[in-house]
């Protein structure tokens, strides 16, 4: 056992312990995910992945993968976007949301494969596709430089990595959005999937996660170039973008 510690929301824990926690949460909250991701955010995230598809630049036939898919809404866009001629990769590390996601391809008559795998060991050749996605995952990951850098490996040169994920909001904003994310937000996840701790944790993992231009540092270093981002709603997510050169 490593003596090295992480963080799970605002707990200390061993590392090999994150993984397993973070596998518990979504678990316990895969059958009412979408559910929730329209409640917590008001049906924002949907404008948030649609903005993600455009950035992208995903033409017919490309090669995609979504890394810590979930229950596939980019992988579906995507798929749409590649045509017959391409192919997307949903990937998740969690089997109850890879299952969800998996599933929903398939009654949305898509074929595309899937894997389960961690994305700091990614089962893909090098050089591989033209677009790697991560959405609301990167914040869950216990080695996120080590994430970084395996995204940016299976990427062809003029390849780009899309990093959606929730951010540092507006300053003024602060107090009515920890108000939300600390009270009504567990609140809801009680009331509707039975699991107040969960969304607790989600919470709290936001906090913890790398702000706007910290995450731009983390990607150039991980070997991404001409890297930017995008602030949506104020700063409650943000999307960052990074090409291999």
């Amino acid at each position: 056992m490593s003596d090295k510690t992480t963080h799970f929301g605002f707990q200390t824990v061993a590392e090999e312990a994150k993984e397993r926690k973070v596998a518990e949460v979504f678990s316990s909250v895969a059958q009412k995910y979408d559910v929730m991701n329209d409640l917590m955010s008001f049906g924002l995230h949907r404008l948030w992945k649609h903005f993600t598809i455009q950035v992208s630049g995903v033409r017919e036939g490309d090669r995609v993968l979504d890394v810590a898919g979930g229950t596939a809404d980019l992988s579906l866009a995507f798929a749409c976007k590649v045509g017959n001629r391409g192919q997307v990769w949903l990937t998740d590390i969690n089997h109850a949301m890879l299952s969800r996601g998996r599933d929903r391809m398939v009654d949305h008559g898509f074929t595309m494969p899937s894997a389960q795998c961690n994305a700091e060991k990614l089962p893909f050749p090098d050089d591989w596709f033209d677009c790697v996605t991560v959405a609301f995952g990167l914040r869950n990951m216990t080695h996120k430089d080590v994430a970084l850098a395996e995204m940016r490996r299976v990427l062809r040169p003029g390849g780009r990595l899309l990093v959606l994920e929730f951010s540092r909001v507006w300053k003024p904003l602060s107090p009515l959005y920890d108000l939300y994310s600390f009270k009504l937000l567990p609140w809801m996840g009680e009331k509707v999937a039975n699991d107040a701790e969960s969304y607790r944790y989600l919470a709290e993992s936001i906090r913890m996660h790398p702000g706007q231009e910290e995450l731009k540092t983390m990607m150039e270093q991980a070997g991404l170039s001409r890297v930017d981002y995008f602030n949506l709603s104020a700063g409650v997510v943000a999307l960052h973008r990074g090409y291999k050169l």
